[in-house]
Formats: C-alpha cells, structure tokens, sequence
C-alpha cells in the first residue's frame, strides 16, 4: 500500500489556528478547542493512506482539478493528490455551514 506525505499549506494552518481561537474565545471552550484541533490534525494525517477514498468536491472548476474534501464534523478539509510525488496537499479546513463555492474563490492552490 502506498503512503502519502501529507503537506499542510500555511494556508490551512492559519485556518486551524483561527478555529482554534474561535472556539476558545467565543464559546470559551480551550479544552473543546484543543479537542477538535487533535481531531482535524488525526483526520488530515489519515489522509496519508488511500486518499482517493475520499470523494472529489461537487463544485466546478474544482472538481475537474481533482480537488476532494473530508468532512470532519463541521468542517471541511479541502485537500489534492499528487500521485506523481506521492503527496497529498491540505489547502484549507472550512466551517460547513459557510457558501463553500466562495470560499474556494478565496483558497489559493498554489
């Protein structure tokens, strides 16, 4: 079975931080917070083995570049394979109750 080297953009990492700090101070939830970080980064780093498990994303022109998404809870973990470099690259982790097609718009892939 082939394993994947799972690569976290800045991006993605500013993300978890701000969701961090969302569930800390608004809901004034540190423990919760430190749980649901604990719990995205275990999902990401599963993606490690046999992402293609996970489904591309609806939206065009997304899907057709062979973005997929994770859904952990009330996130969204967008993330691309690279077959060739046996990578897997995590562009963003999104709030599932936020206009996805937007926030795509707003994700940098490179």
């Amino acid at each position: 079975m082939t394993s994947y080297n799972v690569i976290i953009t800045k991006q993605a990492r500013v993300h978890l931080q701000g969701i961090r700090k969302y569930v800390t101070f608004v809901f004034k939830e540190p423990e919760s917070a430190r749980n649901l970080i604990k719990l995205l980064k275990q999902e990401i780093s599963s993606l490690s083995y046999m992402p293609e498990r996970i489904r591309l994303v609806d939206e065009e022109p997304w899907r057709s570049l062979g973005f997929r998404k994770k859904t952990v809870g009330n996130y969204f973990i967008y993330f691309w394979i690279n077959t060739d470099k046996q990578q897997v690259k995590v562009f963003a982790v999104i709030n599932v109750k936020m206009d996805q097609t937007q926030q795509l718009k707003n994700i940098s892939f490179g």
